[in-house]
């Protein structure tokens, strides 16, 4: 993991000590609401349905045990006992008071943590797979460039205005497991012939009302370019990006719209920060800075490659293990190791939510069995990214005792879903109940197995937090004259699948009531069930044969819902 400088322990402590003496005077009358909100916003704290909202980053993911406990205590001493992790690797809280956010703040910063640039519009939280470090198809680690974007775009004075926010994603895996396509910037590392290492460059992502997969602007720009390049394109959006209408105001439109204009202004704006660096001001990223950066990236202390034979469960191992074995636990370029997935999904549990109780628990189990070090799923899961192979079945009975090790992961109780309208101002319906009956509904695992891979995905408003545009199975909640419908969609793909294009998901039919989505969703199934061929998953089975069938299942739900209502 990035080890913090005493500049950069300095700078979060300053951060907090600043956003302590703005809270003071805002509670005191000298700063109004309207005066303190931006401020509040550039830390993570936004107003929400019921109470403050703080937003934490955990930049691309990457959480380590002495962290998680911290975040376990502000859940237990400020909050309700729990948190909530996002698609975007941040970790919220949602019911801590305002008054007392300054103290949050402090504790944060004690352990090199800090709200700064998960709202506003400016440059986000930088994301990168779960599996960076360690993925087996990795071709480059991202995490020292993930780092350096980090450390650039933090505070930059000339875009901390954008006309909205931005979002990058980077991957350096054969599998972008990071939705890059859905970002307004994504990232892939890549190497040439030559071994040289270099960027493939994708802009204009995004979900939302218009969802839009990126385009690549540059097939191979050399990695010591890539913060110029940014510059480029933030600079060329920031001068031309829609301010007088917030829905037209990501860069995607603007993509869109300008088309190839669009990437010859980048370019020339590119090639103009080049010419004029007469005295080093471009940002070109000198190979010492790299090189000091990802000191901190090499292997933990004790982790080495394993001679010998790959680990192989016994033959007499339980079925519960070999199950969690093929589900939640992942291949590692280090001979001997593994990466293991903790399931934060259970019912009466929010997917994303996780107690204080489980957080120590997750950080107890980091510090027995993966040097200490967790990350943050793109999925709202948690995932240890050390793990010894003959440590294996230890891990699954301290996991399963603990909850952690339901078999899962990819199947359809292991979905997305944003808080919705229980916690945000912004959503049309709330998306945990309909989470909730899904997930009881669907808890035998020997039908989950059968069902096979699918990505569920629900979003309580059209901004798409919860990705609906994105799942094999899509669900987006609408306001019809003040009540709560449902919008099903099927076909998405954040482009995690090689055989698949990034795609939105395609609407069958018009919205579905609250009490209708899981019967719809069943029939959804159970169609896919019917029509599939042997070995056929869930997604290939709609496209190959059309929405038509699913439409027709769904729609007789409507109509059983109606003579019943009769």
């Amino acid at each position: 993991m990035y080890q913090y400088t005493a500049f950069d322990r300095q700078f979060v402590h300053q951060r907090a000590a600043q956003f302590r003496d703005q809270l003071m005077r805002n509670l005191n009358g000298q700063l109004s609401d309207d005066e303190f909100r931006p401020l509040r916003l550039q830390n993570g704290w936004y107003v929400q349905r019921h109470a403050p909202m703080l937003r934490i980053a955990v930049p691309y993911g990457e959480l380590s045990s002495r962290q998680l406990r911290q975040l376990a205590r502000i859940a237990r001493d400020y909050d309700r006992s729990y948190g909530h992790f996002t698609t975007r690797q941040n970790l919220q809280f949602n019911w801590i008071p305002l008054p007392r956010s300054a103290d949050v703040m402090d504790l944060l910063a004690e352990v090199d943590m800090h709200g700064i640039q998960t709202s506003g519009n400016c440059i986000r939280n930088i994301t990168s797979d779960a599996l960076v470090g360690v993925a087996a198809d990795e071709i480059v680690d991202a995490r020292p460039y993930c780092e350096v974007l980090r450390q650039w775009s933090t505070l930059h004075p000339e875009f901390a205005f954008l006309p909205r926010k931005f979002k990058i994603a980077v991957s350096g895996a054969r599998e972008d497991r990071a939705a890059t396509y859905w970002h307004d910037i994504g990232l892939h590392l890549l190497k040439n012939d030559a071994g040289e290492v270099g960027f493939r460059v994708l802009v204009g992502g995004g979900m939302g009302r218009t969802p839009i997969p990126g385009v690549v602007v540059n097939e191979f720009l050399p990695w010591n370019q890539i913060l110029v390049y940014i510059e480029a394109i933030v600079r060329v959006y920031n001068r031309y990006g829609r301010r007088d209408n917030m829905y037209k105001a990501r860069i995607k439109i603007l993509v869109k719209a300008e088309g190839q204009k669009f990437l010859d202004d980048v370019n020339k704006e590119f090639e103009a920060i080049l010419r004029d660096d007469v005295d080093g001001a471009a940002h070109i990223i000198p190979q010492a800075e790299l090189d000091r950066v990802a000191k901190s990236f090499q292997l933990p202390a004790g982790v080495a490659p394993v001679a010998g034979p790959a680990w192989t469960a016994p033959a007499d191992a339980p079925v519960a293990f070999k199950k969690w074995l093929e589900r939640n636990v992942d291949d590692h370029k280090v001979p001997g190791y593994k990466a293991v997935t903790l399931s934060l999904k259970r019912t009466a549990q929010a997917p994303g939510d996780v107690t204080d109780e489980q957080m120590d628990k997750a950080a107890e189990l980091a510090d027995k069995y993966s040097s200490g070090e967790l990350r943050v799923t793109h999925d709202q899961n948690l995932l240890l990214p050390w793990v010894k192979a003959t440590d294996l079945a230890a891990l699954w009975e301290e996991a399963r005792a603990n909850t952690f090790a339901t078999p899962n992961i990819g199947l359809l109780s292991d979905m997305i879903a944003c808080p919705g309208g229980d916690f945000c101002a912004l959503a049309n319906a709330r998306s945990i109940p309909i989470a909730n009956q899904l997930i009881e509904r669907y808890q035998d695992l020997d039908e989950l197995y059968d069902i096979g891979d699918i990505d569920l995905h629900i979003s309580g408003c059209i901004n798409s937090c919860g990705h609906h545009h994105t799942g094999h199975i899509g669900i987006l909640g609408v306001d019809k004259d003040g009540k709560e419908w449902y919008q099903v969609s099927l076909g998405g793909s954040d482009g995690s699948d090689l055989a698949k294009a990034s795609v939105a998901g395609k609407i069958i039919g018009p919205s579905f009531a609250a009490d209708e989505v899981a019967d719809v969703v069943e029939a959804v199934i159970e169609t896919y069930r019917g029509q599939r061929a042997a070995n056929e998953r869930f997604v290939d089975t709609v496209y190959r044969v059309g929405l038509d069938p699913f439409k027709a299942a769904a729609n007789a739900v409507r109509r059983s819902t109606a003579r019943a209502a009769a």
